[in-house]
């Protein structure tokens, strides 16, 4: 990226920073997240929320690096144990 185009994109507005992560966290295979809080404070980009994996965790701080090069990416995500329910639940 030309280092222009890089500095404009590093000087966005934070709102904007945060809706651009956080659509790439949307649409990217590698995460398709809609559940993940992105903050951003100047240069510093914050992700919360939970996910329930490793691997699907690494992938957030992945694409959201790419969403806003330049930023430094802060993965306050959780990783949760999902399982399967072990029956159906009666109401």
């Amino acid at each position: 990226m030309p280092k222009q185009a890089h500095q404009e994109r590093t000087q966005d507005a934070p709102h904007y920073v945060a809706a651009r992560v956080q659509q790439a966290l949307a649409e990217d295979e590698r995460t398709n997240e809609l559940g993940i809080k992105v903050d951003v404070h100047g240069d510093q980009v914050f992700l919360r929320g939970r996910v329930g994996s490793v691997e699907r965790r690494r992938h957030l701080t992945e694409v959201a690096k790419e969403a806003a090069p330049g930023a430094h990416v802060h993965n306050e995500v959780d990783v949760v144990n999902i399982r399967a329910a072990e029956e159906d639940e009666r109401l």
